[in-house]
């Protein structure tokens, strides 16, 4: 297909996703006939799955999702988090399959990344948007924040020679302490739903304000989403304290400022690693070399 992006292309072969790839517009019209839509164009700047313009045969607007199968529960818990939002805070989900990982939701409008809105309100806005999907979910079948803490452990260890050890060992040892940190602290009656992966890509604007999109799902403390702020925007967290930016964060949510910044410094080693294996290199560069300097100066 096309107009599939690059990066989403290339995140389906690293994950042996060939034959997905081959299959795609089969996929798709096979959707067409069955939700029965018309699929437009794809977006240009997906990451995880192909996403394009759809409508409904009675005119609706909507959004057809297709994720990248990996052999984990992607589409399962994204399907669990918008029926457990039901519109409130993430887009309203229409109709779905998750045997194919076929998602069709309500269109939203442009990102905030798309609307160029300062870092400062740009953090503003990614709380506010988290606030209103955070809440009790117990038994909903998500996994944990302990459970995400111990494969973020064991994905950096197995990640970080495979891509030729772009950053230190003391910013890989710096993650992994801070991620058995977090790891320990987990308590499943303080647990909330999150949505774990949240970022200025990810938040689009709807009618009184914005809506978060492809939610990874996790039942865990909300410290964990501000730390995905705290790995965003690497550069500018290092031109004062960095620190500062987690107490921000914290006293705008009411959360702990030293939860929101180690599982930013998790996040940062985990993502940034991610990024140099799907040949993002640029921002891979950039996170990795704010967790060296972090785990440098502030490693305790």
């Amino acid at each position: 297909m096309d107009d599939l992006p690059p990066t989403v292309r290339a995140k389906a072969r690293a994950a042996g996703a060939t034959g997905w790839l081959s299959d795609l517009p089969a996929l798709v019209a096979a959707l067409e006939r069955e939700w029965s839509m018309t699929v437009g164009p794809a977006y240009t700047d997906s990451t995880e799955a192909y996403v394009a313009r759809a409508e409904l045969a009675d005119g609706t607007p909507a959004v057809l999702k297709l994720l990248v199968p990996r052999g984990n529960r992607d589409a399962e818990n994204e399907i669990t988090v918008l029926r457990l939002a039901d519109g409130d805070g993430c887009p309203r989900l229409l109709r779905h399959d998750t045997s194919r990982g076929g998602l069709l939701m309500e269109r939203l409008g442009p990102s905030l990344y798309d609307l160029g809105r300062p870092i400062a309100e740009r953090h503003e806005i990614l709380c506010a948007a988290a606030q209103r999907l955070w809440r009790p979910a117990p038994g909903c079948g998500l996994p944990t924040g302990a459970e995400k803490g111990e494969w973020l452990i064991v994905y950096i260890e197995r990640i970080w020679p495979l891509v030729g050890r772009p950053c230190s060992q003391d910013a890989v040892d710096h993650a992994v302490e801070c991620a058995r940190r977090r790891i320990a602290a987990h308590r499943d009656d303080r647990a909330v739903l999150v949505h774990g992966d949240l970022h200025q890509w990810n938040a689009l604007a709807c009618e009184g304000g914005f809506k978060l999109v492809d939610p990874d799902g996790l039942l865990a403390e909300r410290e964990y989403d501000l730390g995905i702020i705290m790995r965003e925007d690497p550069v500018e967290l290092m031109e004062g304290d960095p620190r500062e930016r987690a107490r921000l964060l914290a006293d705008r949510t009411g959360t702990d400022a030293t939860a929101v910044w180690e599982w930013g410094v998790v996040e940062r080693v985990s993502t940034g690693l991610l990024a140099m294996s799907i040949e993002m290199y640029e921002l891979g560069r950039e996170m990795l070399a704010t967790a060296d300097r972090i785990a440098h100066h502030f490693r305790t």
